[in-house]
């Protein structure tokens, strides 16, 4: 019996060791996808920081400008401080998270532009919050490209895919409630509760990210080109503050001509650099394909008249036609909804008839928007003022920016695809901040007399450029986005 026995038990044990094994692999695996999940929580939440606010900030831009003095140029400045700082530094904020950590940059990105949120909700003059401004904008440099490379660390094949989706889905939906929920906190706060809202969303997404992340860094990382980061910066900060007080001064000036001249060899200096850096955060070399260029010249152009439009729609609203705060957000809503709607159903459309199709279309649709807008710029009741044209416009513009990453990533080999797709954003960014900046030239006064007469003008160069757009698109874009 004691013979018998002894096998048995430890047969016993041996099932029970088994047992023990398969509920310990169990557990790995639940605990990685909750690891998983909570890293894409603490991403979305991270980067919806950068979204929210470009989006509600447009807004209350008016507001803040009275309530703390200032011309339409100190306006100006409040959201090209941002955007400066944005689009000159995020490929450098990407090349930065390969180099020294993606959980480490994303953190300190996050810890950054919470810091300035709160600097920026407590801002006792202009000034000080045009600095906080800029510090928000390097915050998001490095937390945008941050979470993305997060994600793509943490998922694998067909889930990272899916991770991505949600990321850029949540990002759109944070884009679009930006101005409802900047309206509504104007109205029943402040506008300084537009940057505080910040704090509570970046907590949590660095208790997120710093309990469920693990450190990761790119196999070829090399030195990140801080060098051209700040040429780069400091040329586009010097034509930028060209332009914008440009309309006041003149272009003869000699401060105002020395600093656009300065600028303008900054640029040209970053363009040398780059040329020859190991580890250039621009490589030129992806500009010799005439798809390539050609995009990021539609690109240029379309964002500069969409971010000039939404620059200008806040001060119609408000100073013209007396909206309150939250109906001025809510009045919005066409435009955010139409692009979340719109957007994934180009993208099927484009795999069916081209991208350039669409390319062609959706400029020209938004072309129509703009004039709309235009012609019923002096109607202050919204069903028959802002609403056709901003429908008009969100069609377009839904129809034109879903098929442009695709088309940007099939212009360049496969290697190069990040770099495009960074080189792509970054223009986007930067025609916002060039349009914004321009804005003095067609704005004579802040009268609601002024406002109306610059608002039209400025649509109508919106109309324009978005025609310009199509017609790049057209004569540059190959229907089949295939490499090359």
């Amino acid at each position: 019996m004691a013979q018998l026995a002894e096998p048995c038990a430890r047969g016993a044990a041996h099932a029970a060791r088994s047992t023990d094994s398969h509920d310990e692999r169990q557990d790995d695996r639940h605990d990685g996808q909750r690891a998983r999940t909570l890293v894409l929580a603490g991403t979305v939440l991270g980067s919806s920081l950068a979204f929210i606010d470009g989006s509600a900030v447009s807004l209350t831009l008016p507001i803040m400008q009275q309530q703390l003095g200032g011309d339409v140029a100190a306006a100006q400045w409040i959201m090209n401080a941002y955007a400066l700082l944005l689009g000159a530094l995020v490929l450098a904020g990407g090349a930065a998270a390969d180099r020294y950590g993606r959980k480490a940059v994303f953190l300190a990105g996050v810890g950054l532009f919470s810091a300035a949120s709160l600097a920026c909700g407590l801002a006792p003059s202009l000034s000080i919050l045009i600095a906080a401004r800029a510090a928000q904008g390097v915050g998001a440099a490095l937390l945008t490209p941050a979470s993305l490379a997060l994600l793509g660390a943490t998922f694998d094949g067909k889930a990272r895919g899916q991770a991505v989706g949600v990321w850029a889905g949540a990002s759109g939906l944070m884009s679009a409630i930006g101005p409802v929920l900047g309206g509504w906190l104007t109205s029943a706060i402040s506008w300084r509760a537009v940057f505080l809202i910040n704090l509570p969303i970046a907590a949590l997404a660095v208790w997120l990210v710093a309990a469920a992340a693990r450190e990761s860094r790119g196999a070829r990382a090399g030195p990140v080109d801080w060098l051209g980061a700040a040429t780069v910066t400091a040329g586009l900060a010097l034509v930028t503050w060209a332009l914008t007080d440009a309309p006041k001064k003149g272009f003869a000036d000699p401060v105002i001509a020395g600093a656009l001249a300065a600028g303008l060899v900054g640029l040209a200096v970053f363009l040398w650099i780059e040329r020859r850096a190991k580890g250039p955060m621009m490589p030129l070399s992806l500009f010799r394909s005439l798809t390539f260029s050609g995009l990021n010249g539609y690109t240029l152009f379309l964002y500069g008249a969409f971010g000039g439009a939404l620059f200008l729609l806040p001060f119609l609203l408000l100073r013209v036609h007396h909206y309150a705060p939250a109906a001025a957000g809510a009045a919005l809503l066409p435009l955010s909804i139409g692009l979340a709607v719109l957007s994934p159903l180009a993208g099927r459309i484009a795999s069916v008839v081209g991208a350039r199709t669409l390319l062609v279309a959706g400029p020209t649709l938004a072309a129509a928007g703009f004039a709309l807008l235009a012609w019923r710029a002096g109607d202050g009741r919204y069903w028959s003022g802002a609403f056709p044209g901003l429908s008009v416009l969100a069609a377009g513009v839904g129809i034109a920016v879903a098929p442009l990453t695709d088309a940007v990533l099939g212009a360049v080999p496969d290697e190069y695809e990040g770099a495009a797709s960074g080189i792509n954003n970054a223009v986007a960014r930067v025609a916002g901040l060039l349009a914004v900046a321009l804005v003095g030239f067609v704005l004579a006064g802040s009268e609601a007399t002024a406002i109306l007469a610059g608002y039209r003008t400025a649509l109508a160069v919106a109309a324009a450029a978005a025609l310009a757009s199509a017609l790049t698109a057209a004569l540059t874009v190959r229907q089949a986005t295939t490499k090359g």
